[in-house]
């Protein structure tokens, strides 16, 4: 499975941004998530769903203001981002699960996207 996610760059304090996350391969079983790392953190998981449909799941900190969607026949998964934050500026990842693991601990994700740039300025 190869990741490509793209949909990054710079945008003001309130606004709005769609990353996507397109991937190749076998992934009708897999779950994807969305990761985030700014300088000097560490990485935060932000958001995750399963691409045969079901619930998602959100870091408490993007709740209502993030949507994570999939489109199968693209096999692309998008992370809508709303009312954005500085405190949102951060290298953004997907990544995939093989065992449909919709959870935050990154080390459980097989498969990663090569990040793209996301900031928010005040």
């Amino acid at each position: 499975v190869q990741l490509q996610a793209s949909g990054g760059g710079l945008v003001q304090a309130g606004g709005s941004l769609r990353l996507s996350c397109k991937a190749s391969g076998r992934t009708f079983s897999y779950a994807t998530g969305w990761f985030r790392q700014a300088p000097g953190k560490e990485r935060e998981f932000v958001a995750a769903n399963r691409w045969s449909g079901g619930s998602t799941y959100y870091a408490d900190s993007v709740k209502g203001r993030f949507t994570i969607s999939g489109d199968n026949a693209k096999n692309t998964v998008y992370l809508q981002m709303n009312s954005l934050k500085p405190e949102d500026t951060a290298v953004y990842y997907c990544a995939a699960s093989t065992a449909g693991y919709t959870g935050p601990a990154y080390l459980r994700y097989d498969y990663w996207g090569q990040g793209t740039l996301v900031t928010v300025s005040s």
